[in-house]
């Protein structure tokens, strides 16, 4: 059974372009790691260590504690409340089906950026604001915060932004445009930045203003998410193995075939990024049912590059 499930896990794992699901299995396993902590130590009295352990993902509100870990401006977004399972429950549905859209319609890496920069927007404004508003100083005597919350929020209104009149089937609602269910969480939380969560609404409304900057600026140009992706891809190349290239010299002819082809091909590459962005400006004002069949198709080609 052990076999069987840790088979599952690996096929789950590596599949390529997975980032969606990857995430999420991260968050389970960590979640699901901290949980089983939890219980052994109440049993075996070792809650001074679990503690310890907790708080190595939980940010926590003030700038002089901050300091002393600052790791937790990223872990706090891939541990969850050990309170209820709905905390965890919720916000991966939530990024389940607001980044399949991003996925799909932007490509595999836009998730894990979306991710990284909604969870660091969203430490970012929690802190600055129990660091500097009197309101919340008064009230940032406890322990931290955890939840992935701020990136969830940067996924979903990133793909409201995107494409806003993109609908979903609500169970007794029926087809509701995104737009309007990125705009009711961003209220929600908004009214709740003053309640018992204050803290994670705040980091809430950090993620979301980091969505929707993204995509504005990936519709300009801009991918502010380049650092992310090559951050990750500098650590893994200490883990996965490289490829040896096989040098080998070709004749002038070969060479001069190779790049008359090199320039073509980067000509295409070009003509093909101004129609995606040209279709993405299509979703941001018309939605996504605007577009063409063979639009359609040209941006899924686009999103598996």
């Amino acid at each position: 059974m052990n076999t069987s499930f840790l088979e599952d896990f690996k096929n789950a794992w590596g599949k390529p372009n997975n980032a969606l699901a990857q995430i999420i299995l991260i968050n389970v396993i960590i979640f699901g790691a901290l949980a089983v902590f939890y219980v052994f130590g109440k049993i075996l009295g070792l809650e001074a260590i679990f503690g310890f352990v907790h708080d190595q993902f939980s940010i926590p509100p003030l700038f002089s504690d901050f300091i002393m870990r600052p790791w937790t401006i990223l872990t706090y977004a891939f541990a969850h409340s050990l309170d209820s399972i709905f905390h965890i429950l919720f916000n991966m549905l939530i990024f389940y089906w607001f980044g399949q859209l991003i996925v799909e319609y932007l490509g595999n890496q836009k998730i894990i950026s979306l991710y990284v920069l909604g969870a660091l927007a969203g430490a970012a404004v929690y802190l600055l604001v129990y660091n500097i508003v009197p309101f919340y100083k008064e009230q940032a005597g406890f322990s931290g915060m955890v939840g992935a919350s701020a990136a969830v929020y940067a996924v979903t209104v990133a793909a409201a932004t995107l494409m806003p009149n993109y609908s979903f089937h609500l169970l007794f609602f029926g087809p509701v445009k995104i737009k309007y269910i990125a705009g009711f969480y961003i209220l929600t939380s908004f009214i709740g930045s003053v309640g018992g969560n204050a803290g994670g609404n705040i980091a809430h409304m950090g993620g979301a203003a980091m969505g929707y900057l993204y995509i504005r600026q990936l519709q300009a140009g801009n991918d502010l998410g380049l650092w992310v992706i090559s951050t990750m891809t500098f650590f893994k190349s200490f883990f996965v193995k490289q490829s040896k290239i096989k040098v080998t010299h070709k004749t002038e002819r070969s060479q001069s075939t190779s790049s008359s082809s090199s320039t073509s091909s980067s000509t295409r590459t070009s003509v093909d990024q101004e129609e995606i962005d040209t279709i993405l400006d299509k979703i941001s004002k018309s939605g996504y049912e605007s577009l063409s069949k063979s639009e359609k198709q040209k941006l899924f080609n686009a999103s598996k590059k």
